[in-house]
């Protein structure tokens, strides 16, 4: 495994930005290229970045460290300011593709990264997300392998973002139905890892939405596309607390029109007060 680096010195960013020709890098630009092999399926995971250099190295270690040996790791940065591109540079050995660059958002950012896998399984891990251990990727593959299903989800826990060890929220959805996506439910999108080829056909995240964008793509992927999918009955993601859907109630506003744009736009009704149905889901999670 590469060092561990440091983050707080102002030295890395003078670095970053006296070398900031030198935007991708990783194995394959060493003609270094992973496939599937018998038995072992090529899984793809992308990590989105921008100016998270506080918290990238865990996510990244977090991969590093697991048991599932046939990974391809992919990190989309979008031109980060901060000491990011440093750390990048740090696990270049360790990453299969990574690239530093301006984009439309954290949703462009996910087209970007899943049109760069090469992996037959799909999933993301963002830049303030760990795996809950080491044998998460394993279990994942597993379930793919004994059910031929299309997509796996799981378990998450949100976490104080100063102690991760301090549990906000137990996030348990275990079941992706019409029912549930109109009152504005779904699994956790930092565990939900799909055939690459469902994405393919769904095409791309919608970026003209600005918080749920992943809402959609569930919707299309169960309601367009009719996906097969099975839930893993184990927390595989910690999460930090924080993120776009989490960030006061303008945004939580503008989370709930674009679920209900996201369902009218799928072929489901809802409304307002069925999106209040999920409330006493949320507060089950947080006395759990």
């Amino acid at each position: 495994m590469p060092p561990i680096i440091k983050n707080n010195s102002g030295s890395e960013l003078n670095s970053h930005l006296q070398s900031c020709e030198l935007v991708n890098g990783g194995l394959r630009a060493k003609n270094i290229c992973k496939r599937s092999l018998p038995g072992k399926p090529l899984i793809s995971i992308i990590t989105v970045v921008f100016n998270a250099a506080e918290t990238l190295q865990d996510t990244i270690i977090s991969i590093l460290k697991q048991s599932y040996a046939n990974i391809e790791y992919i990190v989309i940065d979008g031109g980060s300011s901060d000491a990011t591109v440093d750390i990048l540079r740090q696990y270049d050995q360790a990453i299969d593709y990574w690239v530093s660059e301006k984009d439309r958002g954290v949703y462009d950012a996910m087209n970007k990264g899943i049109a760069a896998c090469t992996g037959d399984y799909v999933g993301m891990l963002n830049s303030d997300d760990m795996f809950s251990d080491e044998h998460v990727v394993r279990d994942i593959v597993d379930r793919f392998c004994q059910t031929k299903v299309d997509a796996v989800f799981s378990y998450l826990n949100i976490v104080d973002k100063n102690d991760i060890k301090k549990i906000r929220r137990k996030y348990r959805v275990s079941t992706l139905s019409p029912a549930l996506l109109r009152m504005g439910v779904m699994p956790a999108h930092p565990t939900f890892y799909c055939k690459r080829s469902c994405y393919e056909q769904a095409v791309i995240y919608k970026t003209d939405y600005k918080i749920a964008a992943d809402f959609e793509m569930l919707a299309r992927l169960l309601i367009g596309q009719r996906i097969v999918w099975s839930c893993l009955d184990r927390v595989t993601v910690i999460m930090r607390s924080g993120g776009l859907s989490d960030s006061g109630l303008m945004a939580r506003v503008k989370l709930n029109r674009e679920i209900v744009r996201a369902c009218k736009e799928n072929g489901l009704y809802t409304h307002w007060l069925f999106l209040a149905l999920k409330i006493p889901i949320r507060l089950v999670e947080l006395i759990r």
